[in-house]
């Protein structure tokens, strides 16, 4: 029992000291290119999304705190990464709206239960699908220009490491398939991301 009790306390506390950098290695590729080639605009529009969304429901829930603490620092290197992509874009004008949006969103989740409810199921959806426009990005252009991979592994420990906490802690199967969704996904983004910066480096060496 206190074996279990000791993982669940690394597992939690691992997670956020993670998710505290986890945007770093993504943030700073972006800065020192001057360019935001190979990431997609709306795959991060939708993660924030489903970030927020998650984030909401389980404080509407008063879940425990340290099994989603990392949701606001994650929400907040997303917004610099979003305002940087969206300056090296020229889209900067966007920006306003964008916060509009998600200020309005965060408000309305909490109307009604039905709505928080319906919004975590469909809050998987919308992170599988921001996961899936990376996707499409890489592939459509064939090149992983500046995505980081170590980013996006260390995006995969911490879902990995939420399946054992929501499993230990709470229970919810909703909150469980999201991440086991989740953990696919983001496995499936790091190895497209390595294959793509191979034949990048291939081609450089040729």
């Amino acid at each position: 029992m206190e074996l279990s009790t000791e993982l669940l306390v690394f597992a939690n506390w691992s997670t956020l000291v993670v998710c505290m950098v986890l945007k770093f290695p993504q943030i700073l590729a972006v800065m020192a290119a001057r360019s935001a080639e190979g990431l997609s605009l709306s795959s991060l529009l939708l993660e924030v999304t489903g970030f927020l969304v998650f984030l909401r429901y389980q404080m509407y829930y008063d879940y425990p705190m340290e099994t989603y603490l990392e949701y606001p620092i994650l929400i907040a290197q997303d917004v610099v990464l979003l305002l940087f992509i969206l300056y090296y874009s020229g889209h900067m004008s966007s920006a306003l709206s964008y916060c509009g949006m998600f200020f309005g969103l965060w408000n309305i989740l909490v109307l009604k239960k039905w709505i928080i409810d319906i919004a975590l199921n469909l809050c998987t959806l919308i992170s599988a699908s921001s996961k899936f426009l990376q996707l499409q990005h890489l592939w459509r252009t064939k090149d992983s220009g500046q995505a980081s991979a170590l980013t996006w592994a260390m995006a995969t420990y911490t879902c990995a490491t939420r399946i054992f906490t929501t499993l230990m802690s709470t229970g919810d199967i909703a909150v469980l398939v999201r991440f086991i969704v989740l953990l696919i996904l983001n496995c499936w983004v790091v190895f497209v991301i390595l294959k793509y910066r191979k034949k990048s480096d291939d081609k450089k060496k040729d």
